[in-house]
């Protein structure tokens, strides 16, 4: 039997100490799971924005002005505020907080309906802005009474008197203001729910339960202009457009086929 061949010296057998494998790389840690068509830009993502933007415009307004008119609602009003000053001012605040929501509302839709028609997105956008124009004017018209309402405490009783003259237009500017941003919503959102309509985007009852609650909201707010009171009960369709079409986009997002089919995107 031979024995085994000694190895040269300085080439004895490899070990642990010696070995020179490739470096250690640190392993990159996988990103969050992200549920699908929920990432931020995506459809359901975008479509759950603008739902959450409509429920949340239609009770901030809501709460806003029922607050405010239980402050300002009755006759000679202004001595009482003063003690209900915070009331109206969380009222006025809340009513300007709609205002940021439906500037959200209108950009976020736009690039959405420029995909099928520029000219409603355009249509529907102005028609935000001139109603976040009129409905912000309203709601600092109501701010203005909380000083006015100050200053006429410690007034005379003719310079009493004009302040409530003062508060009493105040409160009426409010309501003008807000019957004419109504009508101007109801104007843009006709043409939006038409496109709704036409490119399937939201289910078709849907967007006919807008079609017809839109112009109702417009035909009140010109009665509410010329003295007749019926825009409350006119309005009833359209507030319940948006809150269903505020919880079908939450839950179900726009339509996917007519959502990817815009051709600008």
């Amino acid at each position: 039997m031979t024995s085994p061949r000694p190895l040269p010296a300085g080439h004895g057998p490899a070990s642990a100490d010696l070995w020179s494998g490739p470096p250690d790389t640190a392993v990159p840690t996988p990103p969050p799971p992200v549920l699908a068509g929920a990432a931020p830009g995506s459809r359901l993502w975008v479509s759950r924005l603008i739902g959450a933007l409509f429920l949340l415009g239609f009770l901030s307004y809501g709460v806003g002005s029922a607050l405010a008119n239980s402050v300002v609602g009755g006759a000679g009003f202004l001595p009482q505020v003063s003690a209900h000053e915070t009331t109206l001012l969380l009222g006025a605040f809340l009513m300007l907080v709609n205002s940021a929501v439906d500037v959200g509302k209108g950009v976020l839709f736009f690039p959405i309906l420029e995909g099928h028609s520029k000219r409603t997105a355009l249509t529907y956008l102005s028609a935000m802005i001139v109603e976040v124009a009129l409905l912000s004017v309203g709601a600092l018209a109501l701010l203005m009474i909380a000083p006015l309402a100050d200053r006429s405490a410690d007034a005379g009783a003719i310079r009493a008197d004009w302040a409530s003259t003062l508060g009493s237009l105040a409160v009426d500017a409010n309501t003008m203001a807000y019957q004419l941003g109504e009508l101007s919503l109801a104007i843009g959102c006709i043409f939006l729910c038409a496109l709704l309509l036409r490119t399937r985007l939201i289910p078709r009852p849907l967007a006919i339960g807008g079609l017809i609650g839109y112009p109702l909201l417009a035909l009140g707010s010109i009665a509410e202009v010329f003295g007749l009171h019926v825009g409350l009960a006119l309005s009833i369709p359209g507030g319940l457009f948006e809150v269903a079409l505020g919880c079908w986009l939450l839950v179900k997002g726009f339509e996917p086929a007519a959502y990817e089919a815009q051709p600008h995107r």
